[in-house]
């Protein structure tokens, strides 16, 4: 067992305060219990070897620090940590000692300086975009770094033009990593904008002067047609029944670029209702040298995955290798596919490394030993051992021969011949495999120690494996604040080797990392009939009699925020109202436990197991779906206060009589992020939707959805013409757009705009928008809109921001401390405060007032004026972060919940006993 801090130190820094503060004469006030919150960030670049390769440094994404190893004889002993900020997600080593840190919630970068063994500290904090996820060093002497972030939050120097046609939503940030200006968080050299969605992998050619981005969901050249327009023109493919012959609904269609025409599912062209184009670019390449960089013109290559993960360059040849997963969302239905002879159970995706070689992008299926023609064999079976799913980090070996794989879905790693790879002759094999302990997300590789490293979400841990005798020979678990229920359910969300029954699909293979692929499916299953629908209904509109298996497209929903939310999927389809009367907070619909557990038939009629899994297990798996949570809305001000027109736009929602007589949007749409009180449970409220159903919408009942993240569907532009009654502004060709589903169940409508022109609503019997006629109304509709895309989350803006304070920027980090320590005061977040003094990482958590706590160890408050000074004076950055309230005790003083102060070595948090864990 490795200690944090030297023996007996702790005390040292106690007494210190303890006499510094004796004066103020002022008891430390009690403080709340500790709390974790689930985000389920995913990993991208978790580990990173020092230059000279006798260090490892490791995020720990639940516990929000930086892991520090020293490589001894090929194993690992643990050095030091240090607090980051909130899910790391991705680490590069500048050099020996100086560390930069992706933080995914907070986003921003830490920068550690970690030159003192035991004693690293977090010297500079830059703010970055929203959702930052990886980074690399580039450029000449590789001084510039890159980091891949989301186009909007509340950092950018820019406008992220959300209703605007034609915008890429992705950025790549790049700094002069030796630059230290005065400025709250950095200033950029450049920000590279790429026409994408959001991305998330970055890679470096072998001289350091090309930087490759990919966009992260960018698509498969898919979109839906809406139901009005596939009525009026060569309507639905067959069949349009069920099984019975009983008549199935009108629906939207998705069709898909083929390379010439948008063509359905039968080949049938629907070019001529398509207004835009989608280019579907997924990888581009950056001049790293150029002063800015920029984007090398012609360097960007299309068609390379729909989920595109992480990439890889090969130091040999220079050929990109990208991890990914390709949607078969064009095939219709699920289930056995008997009467309609087609379904896409156990082949909905494809997991792939895709490479790039100069102008060619040569798709590479990773599990072309699978016979898809036939389905469910039970499990453990030889087809299923040898599949690697969910293909995520990726290292290539010095000589350029040798590529592994972390394999999700797997717990494998899969080692290739790159020749093999790239000229695809490879055979899939138990034998090109090398188990570890679970749910592997990164690789870094060790030539000269014949040592290959993995991060293992499943338990938070680390696995070292002997190349030459592809074994693991050591594992060790970080510390995490993870309760055992999530841990325990998490690998049912990503083990494709236990959900299904080829071994290459998993629940996450479409939510990803717990939330969407931003794609539609058709899924209906033509084998089943027609069931009664439950509810509960809105009293404003009659219920529908039954729920039809042939349900029409729809976009996956996220699997987060669905606690206290009602029924699931976007038809309610998924609930407990079948078996009890309903009623809040905790029975029949509105029995969020009871209707996960419904989903136990997609693990048979989707991913394509030979039964359902266990009910212990899915208990285990519900456990872990209903901690997950939104983050904060990016396009929110930080103080959490409305512009004018969002503004506007909320009072308009609000306003009585705008959806008919004493009816208000929220009638349905309700906001309630206060929670339910009413019924005596401390627990989230609404966001959205009030858990009911109506009706009118293509003869199918919808459950009334929440908003919360609307701002993530921004990409579609360009629809055509469904409603010749209504006015609803332009619909000319849009050109190129970087997504291809929107708005409502089925993302056949591309803006919030459009959507509240009442496409969707025509058959409802009540005013669905309450907006006067022609331009006046037209303005009320931007407002609204402009409201909805900065539509409360679970938790407030503020939340996971940071800064650090230095001599150098004291002027410019004091108005941000000033906003997040107010924020607290107005309960937004808590605020925690980290700084390296002596020997040890002292936290504090702030108790209002001007005041911190140091510690349950009886230190009186601390002062921010004292923290400050400590900043500014005596040079010792100081690192403020919001936090989500309920977990600044933990995070700021109190890392195991056990009373003692954070690197106190009386601290438990690893078993002594134990060589192997990390406290």
């Amino acid at each position: 067992m490795s200690h944090h801090s030297e023996p007996g130190s702790i005390g040292r820094v106690a007494a210190a305060f303890t006499a510094a503060l004796a004066c103020l004469g002022v008891a430390p006030e009690a403080r709340a219990d500790s709390s974790y919150t689930l985000f389920e960030s995913g990993q991208v670049r978790p580990l990173a070897l020092s230059p000279s390769g006798k260090r490892l440094f490791a995020v720990n994404t639940p516990d929000s620090r930086l892991e520090i190893f020293r490589v001894v004889n090929g194993t690992l002993e643990h050095e030091s940590s240090v607090t980051v900020g909130l899910e790391p997600v991705a680490v590069a080593a500048r050099s020996e000692d100086e560390i930069w840190v992706i933080n995914h919630l907070s986003d921003s970068v830490s920068v550690v300086d970690a030159s003192s063994p035991y004693r690293p500290r977090v010297v500079r904090t830059l703010l970055v975009g929203d959702e930052p996820r990886d980074i690399v060093f580039a450029g000449s002497g590789r001084s510039r770094a890159f980091v891949t972030t989301a186009h909007r939050g509340q950092n950018v120097p820019f406008d992220p033009q959300l209703t605007t046609p034609g915008v890429g939503r992705a950025d790549v940030w790049v700094f002069d990593a030796a630059a230290s200006d005065g400025t709250l968080g950095g200033t950029p050299l450049t920000i590279v904008n790429l026409f994408t969605d959001t991305p998330r992998a970055l890679a470096v050619s072998p001289d350091g002067a090309r930087v490759y981005a990919a966009g992260f969901q960018s698509g498969n050249r898919s979109t839906a047609l809406h139901r009005i327009i596939v009525e009026q023109d060569a309507g639905l493919p067959p069949p349009t029944t069920n099984h019975l012959g009983e008549q199935q609904p009108s629906t939207s269609l998705i069709v898909q670029f083929d390379g010439q025409h948008w063509v359905d599912a039968v080949g049938r062209i629907w070019d001529h209702v398509v207004r835009f184009s989608l280019p579907d670019k997924d990888v581009f390449a950056i001049n790293a040298t150029a002063n800015p960089p920029s984007l090398v013109p012609g360097e960007a290559w299309a068609g390379v995955g729909t989920v595109l993960y992480n990439m890889a360059v090969n130091p040999l040849n220079g050929k990109v290798y990208v991890t990914n997963t390709e949607a078969r969302n064009l095939s219709r239905f699920e289930g056995p596919g008997s009467f309609a002879g087609t379904t896409v159970r156990g082949h909905f995706a494809e997991n792939r490394v895709t490479v790039l070689d100069g102008a060619n992008v040569a798709p590479r299926h990773l599990n072309k030993h699978v016979d898809f023609s036939s389905c469910c064999a039970p499990i453990p079976n030889a087809e299923n051992a040898k599949s690697l799913a969910l293909p995520l980090g990726m290292a290539v070996s010095a000589d350029g021969t040798k590529l592994y794989l972390a394999a999700m879905g797997s717990d494998r790693i899969g080692v290739f011949d790159t020749a093999a790879l790239e000229n695809d002759t490879f055979v899939p094999n138990e034998a090109s495999q090398i188990p570890v302990s679970g749910g592997p997300t990164g690789v870094v590789l060790d030539d000269s120690r014949e040592r290959l490293y993995v991060s293992t979400r499943f338990d938070d841990g680390i696995s070292v494996i002997d190349t030459a005798s592809r074994a693991e020979i050591q594992h060790v678990t970080l510390h995490s604040p993870e309760p055992a229920s999530i841990v325990v359910g998490r690998r049912f969300l990503y083990d494709a080797r236990f959900t299904s029954s080829h071994g290459d699909s998993a629940c996450a293979s479409c939510h990803v990392f717990g939330d969407t692929d931003h794609l539609a499916w058709d899924l209906g299953n033509p084998d089943e009939g027609n069931t009664s629908n439950p509810g509960p209904f809105t009293f404003m509109v009659s219920p529908d009699a039954d729920l039809r298996p042939l349900k029409g497209p729809m976009a996956t929903q996220s699997l987060r925020g669905m606690a206290n939310h009602g029924p699931m999927h976007w038809r309610g389809d998924r609930t407990g109202g079948n078996d009890a009367p309903t009623a809040q907070p905790d029975s029949g619909s509105f029995d969020e436990r009871a209707a996960f557990k419904k989903f136990q038939a997609g693990f048979s009629a989707l991913l394509g197991r030979h039964a359902s899994i266990p009910a212990t297990d899915m208990e285990a798996f519900t456990d872990f779906v209903l901690e997950m949570v939104y983050p904060p809305n990016p396009i929110r001000n930080l103080d959490n206060a409305l512009t004018p027109d969002q503004q506007a736009g909320r009072d308009h929602i609000f306003l009585l009589n705008a959806a008919g007589p004493d009816l208000s949007c929220t009638t349905c749409h309700r906001l309630d992020p206060e929670g339910n009180a009413q019924y005596g449970v401390d627990r989230p409220g609404f966001f959205g939707t009030e858990g009911f159903s109506v009706g009118g919408e293509n003869g199918q009942s919808f459950k009334t959805p929440h908003f919360r993240n609307l701002y993530q569907k921004v990409g579609v532009f360009g629809m055509a013409e469904a409603f010749p009654q209504h006015h609803l502004g332009d619909n000319g060709f849009k050109g190129d757009q970087v997504r291809g589903f929107g708005y409502a169940h089925d993302g056949s409508v591309d803006t919030l705009f459009r959507f509240a022109q009442s496409v969707g609503f025509e058959q409802l019997p009540i005013n669905p928008n309450g907006f006067p006629p022609g331009p006046p109304g037209d303005v009320q509709r931007r407002q609204v809109e402009a409201f909805l895309l900065a539509f409360d989350s679970n938790l407030k803006p503020v939340v996971g921001q940071q800064v650090t304070i230095r001599t150098q920027n004291a002027a410019a980090a004091g108005a941000r401390i000033d906003l997040l320590l107010a924020r607290s005061d107005a309960g937004d977040c808590e605020v925690v405060a980290k700084l390296r003094l002596l020997d040890e990482e002292m936290g504090f958590l702030y108790t209002g007032g001007g005041q911190f706590t140091a510690s349950r160890l009886g230190l009186p408050p601390v002062p921010d004026t004292l923290l400050r000074q400590i900043a500014v004076i005596l040079g010792l950055p100081v690192t403020y972060t919001a936090v989500p309230n309920g977990s600044g005790s933990r995070i700021g003083i109190d890392r195991d919940g056990d009373g003692t102060l954070d690197g106190d070595e009386s601290d438990q948090g690893a078993d002594p006993a134990d060589p192997t864990s990390v406290p």
